[in-house]
């Protein structure tokens, strides 16, 4: 445990999800064959121009509304320059002066407490193309040149690694509903920079910052803060001191590695692009970009509490984006939202990892899904007929009716008569009731068993499990 208080800042890079690139026609797409998504724009032909998407700036507004950002009306877009391989044009086309987005925060759970992560800005810039390393050549591919990004910038309120885990993890799930991106950190759609400072006191002024350059994974980040912030205390410690640097994260080493020292500050010699003019947003494209918003998360966890399900499963559901919104179809229903989640997370989720199929891809329409949990909860489908049937459910357009009779599916739910066959096997077992006020576990599953072969596997287990509780209790 360090003695030092750290300081942590960190940037986030997201691509936007649009059908084309921000500055050109080019499709915005991933893994396809290199070079194949490109145009004399994305190049940087000398007497190209760039042409602004107008779905950029749309989805920046909603990046910015999610983010509790207040929205810049006007703004222009800068020219960053600098030469590098990844950047045939020598600058890079940013929003240096006038970020559509400033002052907004992200509200995490740490423990029992809130924490609002303050962030300072979202601007909107164009992605550089992407480097390949095969010995002693580079390769470039330039598909990811001109793709739209955001860049989210918070202010150094990050205390510590875990602070940084949860602040990254809601900034994923906030813009992954929006359809902002598909923020697939494994494909560098989302990445992650992290600026780490550490002093004595809190009153100290702030210590030498560190930048730690494209993290590769949310756990990751919270492990290269750590090896930072373990790296600067030893140096303090033996009374060292270090210059600003950039470091990346060796996940083989699992520790930082230096990249370059940052002898003097860089000079990017911004100026406002020429070949774009300012941008004054009108509130009618501001409020109706948000009103394209989907339902987020926290609405979504409030609903779902509200009908009853549990938390355990509100926390599955969220993780599980196509089963949330298949839920939400029924929002204006009187459905039991309890039992739906249950079968979506249970035997359908089943079912859909084993075939590797959307629920969208499935025959189980919003009447017949209604009939289902109808039928669950009044006991008319026990757990193991619906293990029987669920690939007809899914696969075909039969009614659950004409599945049922297909398969000859009769329980008995009339519980007038199962609890007579339950008084039957108690006075036939005197044994195991005995086991089970002495409070031995096994009695309850044996006299469930007589019950289940009296009846021929008919009866409802839960309906049974019920009344032989009630009767063994008297």
């Amino acid at each position: 445990m360090s003695n030092y208080i750290p300081t942590i800042g960190i940037e986030v890079h997201v691509e936007l999800k649009t059908n084309t690139k921000i500055f050109s026609s080019s499709e915005n797409g991933y893994g396809q064959m290199a070079n194949s998504l490109t145009n004399v724009i994305d190049l940087g032909y000398p007497g190209t121009l760039p042409t602004l998407n107008e779905q950029v700036i749309k989805t920046a507004i909603k990046a910015a509304h999610v983010l509790n950002c207040k929205i810049r009306k006007k703004q222009h877009f800068d020219r960053k320059n600098y030469f590098y391989p990844d950047n045939p044009k020598n600058y890079q086309i940013t929003q240096a002066r006038s970020p559509i987005g400033y002052d907004g925060y992200v509200e995490i759970e740490i423990g029992n407490n809130k924490k609002k992560i303050e962030i300072e800005e979202i601007h909107i810039e164009e992605d550089t193309c992407k480097s390949a390393h095969r010995g002693n050549v580079s390769l470039l591919d330039f598909n990811r040149a001109g793709v739209p990004l955001i860049e989210i910038v918070s202010r150094a309120c990050i205390e510590s690694s875990e602070e940084a885990k949860l602040y990254l993890e809601k900034l994923r799930e906030l813009l992954y509903y929006s359809n902002i991106s598909d923020c697939k950190i494994e494909e560098g759609s989302m990445r992650c920079d992290a600026n780490v400072s550490i002093r004595k006191n809190i009153e100290d002024k702030l210590g030498t910052k560190c930048e730690i350059k494209n993290i590769g994974s949310i756990s990751n980040v919270g492990l290269a803060i750590e090896k930072e912030i373990e790296r600067q205390s030893k140096l303090l410690d033996k009374g060292e001191t270090f210059k600003e640097q950039t470091r990346r994260f060796d996940d083989k080493q699992n520790d930082t590695v230096l990249m370059r020292v940052k002898e003097t500050g860089n000079d990017y010699r911004y100026f406002p692009e020429p070949d774009i003019p300012y941008i004054e947003l009108s509130d009618e494209i501001i409020n109706s970009s948000i009103a394209e918003l989907p339902m987020l998360p926290d609405e979504r966890r409030k609903i779902y509490k509200e009908r009853g399900v549990s938390d355990i499963n509100i926390t599955k559901l969220i993780a599980n984006r196509s089963l949330s919104d298949y839920l939400n179809l029924f929002l204006d229903t009187k459905l039991n939202f309890k039992e739906a989640s249950n079968l979506l997370l249970g035997d359908i989720s089943a079912y859909l990892n084993k075939t590797e199929k959307d629920i969208s891809n499935t025959h189980l329409t919003k009447e017949k899904f209604i009939d289902l949990v109808k039928k669950v909860e009044d006991n008319t489908l026990t757990s193991k007929n619906l293990k029987d049937i669920l690939d007809d459910i899914l696969e075909s357009d039969k009614t659950i009716a004409e599945i049922i009779k297909e398969k000859g599916i009769s329980n008995i739910t009339d519980s007038n008569m199962l609890q007579d066959i339950v008084l039957k096997v108690i006075l036939e077992n005197p044994d195991s009731v005995k086991d089970y006020k002495a409070g031995k576990d096994r009695a309850i599953k044996y006299l469930m068993g007589q019950i289940m072969k009296e009846t021929k596997g008919s009866a409802n287990p839960k309906l049974v499990n019920q009344i032989l509780i009630n009767e063994l209790n008297k």
